[in-house]
């Protein structure tokens, strides 16, 4: 046999690893710019009623 194939197979799994790598650091930053969207979201205080009425509740 030759050792052709066996480099085939290397590069092969090489690309695969550069490929799931990227697209785990491309989900990973993702992730965190919607965390810090969030966090800016929070400090907002939700609407009131513009009548001055107390809000509804259950």
């Amino acid at each position: 046999m030759t050792s052709k194939p066996a480099r085939n197979v290397a590069r092969t799994a090489a690309l695969a690893v550069g490929a799931i790598g990227s697209a785990a650091i491309a989900a990973a930053y993702l992730y965190s710019s919607r965390r810090r969207e969030g966090a800016e979201h929070k400090g907002t205080a939700p609407a009131r009623p513009p009548s001055g009425e107390p809000p509804q509740t259950d």
